[in-house]
């Protein structure tokens, strides 16, 4: 089953997603964690790197195969980084499938009247927060009072913290600038934001937090301030689920991540597999309708093997970048050329090869293959397009066999035959029909 890693804010504990949970038993096992001198965990200092470190020590002892992390204020900005060690090959965060952050805390400096820190940290100057500040802590970040329940409940929290772990955010983890190691990320993220927060509203998210995600948007909720696992628990559950459930239905299965996971793949080949299958960077390159008749395309060259539309968009990435396999024949033009000519002449040969019916799409494909075609009307002559489409043909079946989903589908595992280390494991036995024993996937589940 998914699981989802719940992270706090500043002076919570893993309590303050009780109720948010409640509503989401039925989308995996939910774990909220203590952050170090929170709840009930001891005081501790841990920079923003120990911080990571700790989160790794809890995913891995869990050994998920598929989750998600959901990070509120402070939280937020361990969640971002933790998506930054999965997408560099980190195996302690391998099968990381969303993030969703909640007036989160960005990798750059925090922004905070430097007044307000030090009046925060101030509170812990004769050792503990008192009822009085911690109120004030609670009712400055909630649009509305809390029920009074959950405003205890809250002040409770803030109580217990430790005073190492408050100060110690306050002064150096809130101030540390990790933009560089956070980069740009593709696992797909849902970035909330109060309607009523101050220092991390929306427009603050949009400035310093979206600028790292590839694939993300924005959400506000209004009526809420910064606390939204307790101002409006029902909503925020709502977007996660919604956010999460589309993630963990395309996850890899569970065998294969666990291979990929293991020692016998490198930081640098998970990485890229990692890569390769989140969603794609847009392309540019193609127009919509250019766009469609490459899905279209590819439907037909591989009936019901993959996504078509995903697909396409790889090949308009691809081809936005300038990357390809570095090879075109010499009676064509450039790539990007090339493919806007053919696609247009396909289109226009077949009178609107998407809307097509496959028949008259197969129809149209084998008399431009076998030769048969007399003149095109412009764009590629029939010549061009019987080279175009081999090149097309090729590609398509290079972007769907690089596929990570493919590799799991085939049983490929030709990927994990070295680690990191200094002697790489290979294979031991390469007679035909013969089969290792970490070979065997379902064995790893």
């Amino acid at each position: 089953m998914a699981q989802l890693y719940f992270l706090h804010a500043l002076g919570a504990s893993a309590r303050e997603w009780d109720e948010v949970i409640s509503e989401l038993s039925e989308v995996g096992d939910c774990v909220a964690l203590d952050l170090p001198g929170f709840g009930d965990s001891a005081d501790a200092d841990l920079d923003v790197a120990g911080l990571v470190d700790w989160f790794a020590q809890q995913v891995s002892a869990r050994q998920p195969q598929s989750w998600a992390v959901i990070g509120h204020s402070m939280g937020g900005k361990i969640a971002t980084l933790a998506a930054a060690r999965a997408r560099d090959g980190d195996p302690d965060f391998a099968g990381l499938a969303a993030v969703v952050l909640l007036a989160a805390s960005p990798p750059a400096p925090e922004p905070m009247a430097e007044e307000r820190r030090a009046e925060m940290v101030g509170w812990f100057d004769d050792g503990h927060v008192s009822a009085d500040e911690a109120a004030t802590f609670v009712d400055a970040n909630a649009a509305i009072p809390l029920p009074e329940s959950l405003r205890a409940q809250a002040i409770a929290d803030v109580q217990r913290s430790g005073r190492r772990a408050w100060t110690g955010w306050l002064e150096r983890g809130s101030r540390e600038d990790w933009q560089t190691g956070a980069g740009t990320l593709s696992v797909p993220a849902l970035i909330v934001a109060g309607g009523e927060d101050g220092d991390l509203d929306e427009a603050a998210q949009r400035r310093l937090n979206l600028p790292h995600y590839r694939d993300a948007r924005v959400e506000v909720v209004a009526g809420a301030a910064h606390l939204l696992p307790y101002e409006q628990p029902a909503t925020v559950a709502a977007l996660i689920r919604e956010h999460v459930v589309p993630a963990f239905g395309r996850t890899l299965p569970a065998p294969f991540v666990a291979l990929l996971a293991s020692e016998r793949v490198s930081r640098r080949t998970r990485a890229v597999m990692t890569e390769r299958h989140a969603a794609p960077p847009p392309g540019k390159l193609l127009s919509p309708q250019q766009r469609a008749v490459l899905a279209a395309l590819v439907e037909t060259v591989l009936p019901g093997a993959a996504d078509p539309v995903d697909l396409a968009a790889r090949i308009d990435a691809m081809l936005t970048s300038e990357i390809g396999d570095g090879w075109r024949s010499a009676e064509l033009p450039a790539d990007a050329e090339g493919w806007t000519s053919g696609l247009d002449t396909l289109d226009r040969l077949a009178g609107g090869f998407a809307d097509a019916v496959p028949a008259d799409r197969e129809l149209s494909l084998r008399s431009i293959a076998d030769g048969t075609l007399d003149k095109t009307d412009g764009g590629l002559d029939p010549r061009q397009m019987r080279l175009w489409f081999a090149e097309a043909r090729a590609e398509i079946a290079r972007q769907w066999m690089a596929l990570p989903a493919t590799m799991a589908r085939i049983g490929y595992d030709g990927f994990a035959v070295g680690g990191d280390g200094p002697h790489k494991q290979g294979y031991q036995r390469t007679a035909a029909d013969t089969i290792e024993d970490w070979q065997r996937l379902e064995a790893r589940a």
